[in-house]
Parts: structure tokens; C-alpha cells; sequence
């Protein structure tokens, strides 16, 4: 179970860095602000569920 949380917790790590590297990317290049604003809200849903793993790895870990 700790091995597999590991593994999502880092996937979904990453999968908040490339959303952020998106968005920053779209943002600089002047292209659509609403795609910017798309990519910056789905970045905040993958560090709210980043989080949740984060705490339930480290629950889990303890015990």
C-alpha cells in the first residue's frame, strides 16, 4: 500500500508541475487568457488532490 501511494503521490506531483509549466507557457506566449485560466484552475485541483495523498502517505507511513 506505501509503495503505491509513493507512486501517486509522486505522479501527481508531476502532473502538477506540468499543468503549471502550461499554464505559465500560455500566459507569457500572449495566447488565449482563458486557456491560461483553465490550466491555472486545473493546477489547483491537482494540488488540492497532491495534498490529500501527500497526508495520506504520510498516515499511512506511521503506522
Amino acid at each position: 500500500m506505501q509503495a503505491v501511494l509513493y507512486y501517486l503521490t509522486m505522479a501527481a506531483v508531476m502532473a502538477v508541475f506540468v499543468v503549471l509549466l502550461m499554464g505559465l507557457w500560455s500566459l507569457s506566449r500572449g495566447k488565449s487568457p482563458n486557456l491560461s485560466q483553465k490550466l491555472m484552475r486545473w493546477r489547483v485541483g491537482l494540488q488540492f488532490v497532491a495534498i490529500v495523498l501527500i497526508m495520506l502517505f504520510v498516515y499511512v507511513s506511521r503506522y
